[in-house]
């Protein structure tokens, strides 16, 4: 992407509106799960040091699935690599880091287990309490931050799907409903209004940022504006709100899908939520110019700025990412510069 390309709005001189100052946030709320949740928090913990992780908690494949349909407990596996994450910076943390995410190859019944999960329900079963537990594990891991389910009860997701082949079906289950070689038209939770813990909702009303994204669009992001509870915090909230899409569109779940659509879907799934601003990398996205400006007709800025490990890896470096929420929290938008560094190709505001 060329700084030429940018429309007039995205260059400095042009601004859509004043710059807002702001402080560095003392409270982040990420909402999500899995993999796109754990890269979040990588980075959340490199600048903010009340950092809360509200978890989905629908996931029923893997070592997870297992244990959920033998135990009458959440799926642990979002919640271990949550917690995870936030693991302190010393030899302990990491020892632990690498212990919670270790999984047992065996020719039994323990084969494909995390330690963690394993941990985690132990915990629930010792101390009949949820919350506690997790605590518990977090104090362990020295976490940098408080790990929370979205909701007390364990959650099914139910999809209805336009399949590859032009069918449409249902789809429900977490781990079916992310690999689905189609594209999700819509999605619903089992139950549909489960029991929030309190502390999620107290998290939310008290942060500074909550960020929502990224993730698996319909199993990890989308799930916790489905819950009546949490889509009225995040609506009353005096935090401001960020949206972090993923590097990569299309593909299962979301086949056909680009990241227009999807930030379109998760604004129409919270209509009443105003949001400030979106982080999208236009070295990964192709429509990253066309995001931001349907951002902009929903009064939302957008940083555009290079926040994956590059060479074409849909994975996101924490330092980068870090980096680009520092912008965000600082009010600096890392707007374009249009002056004749352009002809000769030095961009400015746009890390490559």
């Amino acid at each position: 992407m060329t700084a030429a390309g940018l429309p007039p709005h995205l260059r400095r001189g042009s601004r859509s509106g004043p710059r807002r100052a702001l402080s560095s946030p003392r409270r982040a709320v990420a909402l999500g799960g899995g993999h796109g949740l754990a890269a979040n928090l990588r980075s959340l913990r490199l600048l903010v040091d009340d950092i809360t992780a509200v978890v989905t908690v629908a996931d029923d494949g893997g070592s997870s699935g297992r244990i959920r349909a033998e135990l009458p407990v959440l799926p642990p596996g979002d919640l271990r690599m949550a917690l995870a994450a936030l693991c302190e910076d010393s030899d302990w943390g990491a020892f632990w880091h690498d212990a919670v995410q270790h999984r047992f190859v065996t020719d039994g019944d323990l084969d494909g287990h995390a330690l963690g999960n394993l941990m985690i329900v132990a915990m629930w079963q010792i101390l009949e309490d949820p919350i506690a537990g997790l605590d518990r594990i977090g104090e362990l891991l020295g976490a940098r931050g408080r790990v929370l389910p979205m909701a007390l009860d364990p959650l099914d997701i139910e999809a209805q799907v336009a399949f590859a082949d032009g069918t449409r079906g249902t789809v429900r289950g977490q781990a079916q409903v992310a690999k689905v070689p189609g594209r999700v038209e819509s999605m619903r939770l089992i139950p549909e209004r489960p029991r929030v813990p309190e502390e999620v909702l107290r998290a939310i009303a008290e942060a500074d940022w909550v960020i929502v994204g990224p993730g698996s669009w319909y199993t990890s992001v989308l799930p916790h504006l489905q819950i009546p509870e949490i889509a009225e915090a995040l609506r009353t909230t005096r935090a401001h709100r960020c949206v972090v899409m993923n590097l990569s569109s299309g593909g299962e779940e979301i086949e056909g899908m680009r990241s227009t659509d999807l930030l379109r879907v998760l604004l129409d799934s919270a209509p009443e939520t105003s949001f400030d601003t979106v982080i999208a990398d236009p070295t990964a996205l192709e429509d990253a110019v066309e995001l931001a400006e349907f951002a902009r007709t929903r009064g939302i800025r957008t940083l555009l700025r290079q926040v994956s490990v590059g060479g074409g890896v849909p994975v996101h470096d924490p330092v980068r990412l870090a980096a680009a929420y520092r912008d965000v929290f600082d009010g600096v938008y890392g707007d374009v510069e249009g002056t004749q560094d352009e002809e000769e190709g030095t961009q400015h505001g746009i890390d490559r």
